[in-house]
């Protein structure tokens, strides 16, 4: 299940294109829950991509500089040692 949150979002479309419509100050979140596949994959020159989906074909995906890649590692370590993931 994937859901959006979009804050102050306008758009126009016209022709099939979409256009921004106002100031460029526009928030997201994006959520994707049940995720059924799940892969890490080179992304440049040092990034990690990190690919996340969902049985209904939904798709997240997410480029990690090294260090960003290493606290995800490290917090999802720390969850396993202290018992509070994967039981």
């Amino acid at each position: 299940m994937l859901t959006l949150q979009l804050d102050s979002f306008d758009f126009e479309l016209k022709e099939g294109a979409i256009k921004n419509v106002g100031p460029a100050n526009k928030s997201a979140t994006a959520k994707l829950f049940d995720v059924e596949e799940c892969e890490a994959r080179e992304f440049g020159d040092k990034r990690v991509k990190c690919v996340f989906e969902d049985g209904e074909g939904n798709e997240l995906q997410i480029a990690l500089f090294p260090e960003q890649a290493r606290e995800l590692r490290e917090g999802i370590e720390a969850l396993e040692v202290e018992g509070r993931a994967f039981d």
